[in-house]
Parts: structure tokens; sequence; C-alpha cells
């Protein structure tokens, strides 16, 4: 499925939820893993300031990019985020959505 970048140049992005992990299987704690590097997923709630609205996201980013010490309220800026649709169907029900995956985010803006 195609994704899309999203451009945050004139945002302000703050984190609202630490990092968690992102788990594959939770009764087994099968954990998330990049297709590519390998890397552990983890999960960041951002909150996303920006022409006067602002959005809550749950952002997926490889371990690799997070810095530690992230927490509640930190201004940080979110490299290479991309955002992609879905379709599943759980339990004969189809559901939908947006997720959001980011490179990296960095501390210090």
């Amino acid at each position: 499925m195609p994704s899309f970048k999203i451009d945050l140049s004139t945002a302000v992005v703050f984190v609202a939820t630490a990092p968690e992990p992102k788990m594959v299987n939770k009764k087994t704690g099968e954990r998330a893993v990049d297709r590519e590097t390998n890397a552990s997923l983890s999960t960041v709630g951002l909150l996303v300031s920006d022409e006067g609205e602002g959005n809550l996201y749950q952002v997926t980013v490889p371990e690799t990019g997070l810095p530690e010490g992230l927490a509640p309220g930190m201004p940080v800026r979110v490299v290479g985020l991309k955002a992609r649709d879905w379709e599943n169907t759980f339990n004969g029900e189809k559901r939908h959505g947006i997720s959001f995956r980011a490179v990296a985010i960095t501390t210090g803006v």
C-alpha cells in the first residue's frame, strides 16, 4: 500500500505519551520489529499543532530512532513521518484507519 509524506515544517510537536513497545501479540509478548532493519518498534503519542489546530497521533518509531528520556510535554522534531491507510477484518468486522510511521524523533528543538 502506498504511504504519504507528512510535512511538519510549520508545526509544533510535543510528546503526549512516552514510548511503549509495539506488540504483535500481547498474549505471547511478541514484539513488532521493522522488516528492513529488524529493530524493535515502539509507539509514541505526539501532539501536533499547526495552523491553529491540534491533533494527537500514535506514531510507530524504531527504537534506534528514539532518544532516551522522552517524556510527556517535551518539544520534539519528527523525522520522515509518513501516513498509510489500512484495512482488515477482525471477527467478521471490517476495520480501517490510518497508521503513522516515523524514521526518528529528536529532541533539542
